[in-house]
């Protein structure tokens, strides 16, 4: 039913009918509250990407109730099919509650229209637009809709040149808004070394209670503005998943952010992967750990010229504190003590293979450690299509955006080459 009626609008209007569509279409069973599922990055074989016709055939027939979530990412979506959108978004019964739009062709201008649809919008409640460059303008359209939308929960802005103008203005709204859960403004554009976004953002969590996800990587982050952050995150009791991954921390800012972990008993990830905390930082994380406050439960320090040092204090603080669960080391230096070490983990059951990155192998008397491609959750709160809010305890799989559990079988490993 939903193909023929899809191809009777292609040849009403004459617009060639996409093969993708067709097919997604044919094998989707109409139900209450799904998601079409149109992303245009199938690793598998290639696929014939949306593009603006597409995105109006398919607005006309997301007027069934039925669909309530858009997926369209990696596609060729243009100003032009974004239009269409925000046109959806503004009909009063737009039944629409997820959109993802990530890594399409959105610009400023028709970012602007989006951020006007949804002033009035009350449905939709996650926006993805990650890899758009809508620019500073566009993204402070959007910090200026946030101002009387409460209905929206997720919205994903990673990557689209965003400037320190919008970043903070999103930081001030944040203040007053009380509708979103997550937020991720990861990889803008900041020329400044002054970091006074750093200094909203404190201001920002230390009066903010509904944000729980908080994605600030590759933000140019130094130990001043850990300071900064630290100062706001102590006075925070609602934010659970903090990533400051690829960021330029070192043991001075995380010996801040462990004096807060010690006293905040809602913080239960943390992504510091790629930062510069080598052994005096992981050792005051590992102290961190050990307090009976410390409700950390996931913890990522991947690539941070740790040694055998801080890596065996985070063992040490395992054994000790029983509520840190998932740990990712890979891309620090792992001589046999750690890799003994974290054999024991593995093996006693402490450290589940599938809730870290590394695996034990023995060659010739030598433990050594192989790379698992497991790594952190990408997400803490989601949001489904039925407009029901959740909070993932499992760790998804590795890989943009999956939502399946881990599997442990059929890993990949690559070894590390033994000395």
């Amino acid at each position: 039913m939903a193909r023929e009626f899809y191809e009777s609008l292609c040849a009403e209007q004459e617009i060639k009918i996409n093969p993708l569509i067709v097919e997604v279409l044919e094998k989707t069973t109409l139900t209450e509250n799904f998601t079409l599922k149109l992303a245009g990055n199938n690793r598998l074989r290639r696929v014939q990407r949306l593009n603006d016709e597409d995105v109006f055939i398919v607005c006309k027939c997301l007027k069934n109730k039925c669909v309530t979530g858009l997926d369209v990412r990696y596609n060729n979506i243009t100003d032009e099919g974004v239009g269409h959108l925000a046109g959806l978004l503004q009909e009063e019964n737009s039944a629409l509650r997820c959109l993802d739009l990530k890594f399409n062709n959105i610009l400023t201008d028709r970012a602007e229209i989006l951020s006007k649809s949804l002033q009035c919008n009350r449905t939709l409640l996650s926006l993805r637009l990650s890899g758009n460059k809508i620019g500073n303008r566009g993204a402070m359209h959007l910090a200026s809709m946030l101002q009387v939308n409460n209905s929206l929960q997720e919205l994903e802005l990673a990557d689209c040149d965003l400037a320190t103008q919008s970043v903070i203005a999103f930081t001030i709204v944040l203040k007053s808004n009380k509708s979103l859960r997550s937020v991720d403004i990861s990889r803008p554009l900041l020329f400044s070394h002054q970091e006074g976004w750093a200094v909203h953002c404190s201001e920002m969590l230390a009066v903010n209670s509904s944000l729980v996800e908080l994605h600030l990587g590759k933000m140019g982050m130094t130990d001043t503005g850990m300071e900064r952050l630290s100062e706001g995150l102590r006075l925070n009791h609602s934010l659970r998943y903090l990533d400051l991954r690829c960021n330029r921390v070192t043991r001075d800012g995380v010996h801040h952010l462990a004096e807060v972990l010690k006293q905040n008993p809602t913080l239960e990830i943390i992504d510091l992967s790629s930062n510069r905390i080598e052994d005096e930082g992981a050792a005051y994380l590992s102290e961190a750990i050990t307090w009976p406050r410390c409700a950390l439960k996931e913890l990522s320090v991947n690539s941070n010229n740790i040694r055998t040092e801080g890596l065996l204090s985070l063992t040490q603080a395992m054994k000790t504190n029983t509520t840190l669960t998932h740990v990712y080391i890979w891309g620090n230096l792992l001589e046999e003590p750690v890799c003994q070490a974290f054999r024991e983990l593995i093996s006693s059951g402490r450290l589940l293979p599938q809730h870290t990155d590394v695996s034990a192998y023995e060659v010739d008397g030598r433990v050594f450690l192989a790379e698992v491609f497991q790594n952190l959750r990408r997400h803490y709160h989601s949001t489904d299509c039925s407009g029901t809010e959740t909070h993932s305890d499992s760790n998804p799989a590795a890989g943009p955006d999956s939502t399946s559990a881990r599997l442990i079988e059929n890993q990949q490993l690559v070894p590390l080459q033994p000395y």
